[in-house]
């Protein structure tokens, strides 16, 4: 994949601040469950109406726990809908959120990696931590943007989602024992749909003639969601969110994308649309600009399954 043929690849410009505190993070393990164990929630440290605090890193994984957590829980995501979490910066109220959090859920793998920054400001490492990517038993994971990292996107698979969601129910019910069967149930009723909605991608995508099953995206978000449905990704426009590419970049990818027969070039509703305005220009493609991944947006996609089905709508759509 051309991305990979790159001698080096740009890292996200916030990593060296927060690398010194995410050693003392990465010592939860995959999941962290100190505090709060055994014990349901107490009135005066809970949400409303009694509901579990819970405060995820992302919009997307907000939605998965208040799916599995129905109304058990009470749901806060630091970064809001139509945001990037790649450049995110927790304000003063995104601190004293995770200061009241009952229970922390995260991806980990370097996307949401800040977190740790903000857990030390507010005090909350007795807080129970959920990291949903980190060290998933039954997972491949590809190769990241840097050397010797992974690609964090693991989301963009929902048979990995399937995954996420155990580990968010896991969570729940330490925090919360009396509530582990309805956490359970409903649990199992959202692995169902994303049964469902695996198949229902499948389908779709099989309508894509296999020679144009290929494309360029704007990020790193969507080789997880390629590899399982049978889609080849020639490249991204750039190797890391918020840092624009050399010229050096942007010309070898040009050249990837004519020699491939790239059909569309793919970007994210959040990112400006000039870079791959430019390369359409530069090779006859055709640009969709309204993907989502790490965030969900305005109706329609306002949910987790929604973001699935519509970039697959619009990928199919571009490419039959």
């Amino acid at each position: 994949m051309f991305p990979r043929l790159l001698a080096a690849r740009l890292s996200l410009k916030n990593r060296g601040r927060l690398a010194a505190a995410y050693l003392g993070l990465t010592l939860f393990g995959a999941i962290l469950l100190v505090g709060c164990q055994g014990a349901s929630p107490s009135s005066d440290a809970s949400g409303s109406g009694g509901r579990i605090r819970v405060v995820t890193t992302t919009t997307v994984f907000a939605d998965i726990v208040r799916n599995v957590g129905g109304d058990l829980v009470d749901v806060t995501s630091l970064v809001p809908k139509n945001g990037d979490v790649h450049t995110f910066e927790p304000r003063p109220a995104d601190v004293r959120s995770v200061a009241q959090a009952q229970l922390l859920v995260m991806n980990g793998l370097g996307l949401d990696d800040w977190l740790a920054k903000t857990i030390t400001n507010a005090s909350s490492s007795g807080t129970p931590l959920v990291k949903l990517a980190v060290d998933l038993p039954g997972v491949t994971l590809l190769a990241g943007e840097d050397p010797g990292t992974e690609n964090p996107h693991l989301f963009m698979d929902p048979t990995y989602v399937e995954l996420y969601v155990d580990r968010i129910a896991a969570g729940l019910k330490q925090v919360d024992p009396a509530g582990a069967s309805r956490i359970e149930a409903q649990a199992a009723a959202y692995k169902s749909r994303l049964a469902e909605l695996d198949t229902w991608v499948r389908d779709q995508v099989s309508t894509i003639p296999l020679q144009d099953r290929k494309l360029v995206t704007f990020h790193d978000a969507f080789p997880y969601y390629a590899r399982e449905y049978g889609i080849s990704i020639v490249g991204v426009a750039v190797a890391a969110p918020g840092q624009d590419p050399s010229a050096g970049y942007t010309a070898a990818l040009i050249d990837a994308i004519r020699k491939a027969g790239v059909k569309a070039i793919f970007s994210e509703s959040q990112f400006p649309a000039k870079l791959v305005d430019q390369l359409a220009a530069e090779t006859g493609t055709k640009v969709v600009a309204n993907l989502y991944d790490d965030a969900l947006g305005d109706p329609p996609v306002t949910s987790y399954e929604a973001v699935i089905r519509w970039d697959t709508q619009q990928l199919v759509a571009a490419l039959r």
